[in-house]
């Protein structure tokens, strides 16, 4: 690694993992289709989903011990492994609830946590010097990568009931094998950077200290981390932050077809689809944000969007334009977690263990993917079942706006952690 390297092909090669990654995002176009098929409700058509996000993130705290330890190369390869595999079980399991959780959501699951954690980790060390920025645009594919997916899974199933036996089994088994080609293929450019490493024209900021005069650590170890509060404000924030995001895009395509259908002018693939550009470019936009303005004003910021989306677009829906815009504005700002939650990590507790330390405060998105929309799912069938579906809806969007407001007040309270603490 003596020579000089180009470490924007590390960010080239995140771009592609995580467009193939992003895959999880386009669950919502399924559910339709296999609720016809298998005769299936709402909860059990997004069971799958809750599986996939919770075992991503088991996936992730594995991976990120490892890939500090082994490197990015070996545990992306497996990552994209897991993924293939699980979609191409998947194409054999689809008529079963638990084969669906065990091949798409634990195996799946598992591949895309052990492939996600790779490219950021790597990233933030290449980039120390603007790592809001960097990591924006690490994970803008896994956004993203609905506006590819969605569309294309849409078309690969069709919308002849009679058919959805075969073409659930063909759309299954070209993203198995799409996966296996791509993730496996974009690991092999990751590498870490030489001991010492900074970029050029590039110095570390020295040691800062408190008010009280204590310094601040650089770098925390897992253990150590878990020993500050902030590790639990921040957690929680996270958990709030993807609550609102994950709950709309599980339910993006069911929404627009039972309170839009009338005046909708694509389909619902097509809508997650932008709604997913709108949560890739967040992503690059809020990480590019919090390098100007800080991270904290940042997140504050993301949390009012949230609530003004929560409360004057995605309640009491009426139109196919309100319900896509709503589902963009959240998508916009959902992104923004998934980008400042790593460099908010980084800032706190140092680069150095960066993966393992991450892939803990990232279990804040596995635990309220697995929980939260697995709740509003319930709450939005039995509204459904009573004959007023809009009712549940409303209420499931209103209350997302009210843990906006929490996790707003614990930005407000968090500060960086201190040798003292």
């Amino acid at each position: 690694m003596a020579e000089k390297v180009n470490r924007w092909k590390f960010v080239y090669a995140a771009l592609v993992m995580q467009l193939c990654l992003g895959v999880l995002y386009s669950w919502s176009v399924f559910r339709p289709v296999i609720e016809k098929a298998n005769m299936w409700k709402g909860p059990q058509s997004i069971a799958p989903f809750r599986y996939s996000l919770v075992f991503f993130t088991v996936g992730m705290i594995f991976a990120g011990f490892w890939q500090d330890k082994k490197g990015p190369k070996l545990v992306g390869s497996v990552g994209g492994a897991l993924l293939g595999i699980g979609c191409l079980l998947a194409a054999f399991m689809y008529q079963s609830e638990w084969g669906l959780k065990f091949s798409y959501g634990i195996i799946g699951g598992l591949g895309v946590g052990f492939a996600y954690v790779t490219p950021i980790a790597t990233c933030v060390k290449w980039f120390p010097d603007k790592r809001g920025t960097i990591v924006g645009l690490a994970v803008l594919g896994f956004g993203a990568g609905s506006l590819i997916f969605a569309p294309l899974i849409e078309m690969l199933l069709g919308n002849d009931p009679a058919m959805y036996a075969a073409t659930l089994q063909k759309t299954f088994l070209i993203l198995g094998v799409a996966f296996l080609v791509c993730v496996i293929g974009a690991a092999q450019i990751f590498a870490v950077p030489p001991a010492g490493y900074k970029p050029e024209g590039w110095t570390p900021p020295a040691a800062a200290t408190t008010s009280s005069g204590a310094v601040q650590k650089a770098e925390f170890a897992p253990a150590e981390m878990l020993k500050t509060w902030q590790f639990y404000a921040l957690w929680f924030i996270y958990f709030f932050g993807t609550s609102v995001g994950i709950t709309a895009i599980g339910q993006a395509a069911p929404l627009v077809k039972e309170l839009a259908a009338k005046t909708a002018i694509m389909s619902a693939g097509a809508a997650l689809g932008i709604m997913s550009a709108f949560n890739g470019v967040g992503r690059l936009a809020w990480g590019a944000t919090s390098d100007k303005i800080g991270r904290k004003a940042t997140t504050i910021t993301m949390f009012a969007v949230y609530i003004l989306a929560c409360v004057f677009l995605l309640r009491n829906v009426t139109s196919f334009g309100q319900a896509l815009a709503g589902l963009c504005v959240v998508g916009f700002s959902y992104g923004g977690y998934l980008a400042m939650m790593p460099a908010f990590t980084a800032d706190y507790y140092g680069a150095k263990n960066v993966g393992a330390n991450y892939g803990i405060v990232f279990t804040a998105w596995g635990i309220c993917g697995f929980i939260v929309p697995g709740y509003f799912a319930k709450i939005v069938q039995a509204a459904k079942d009573a004959g007023d579906v809009a009712v549940g809806y409303n209420q499931t969007y209103f209350t997302l706006a009210g843990m906006c407001v929490i996790g707003i007040v614990l930005v407000l309270i968090l500060k960086k952690p201190s040798l003292s603490e």
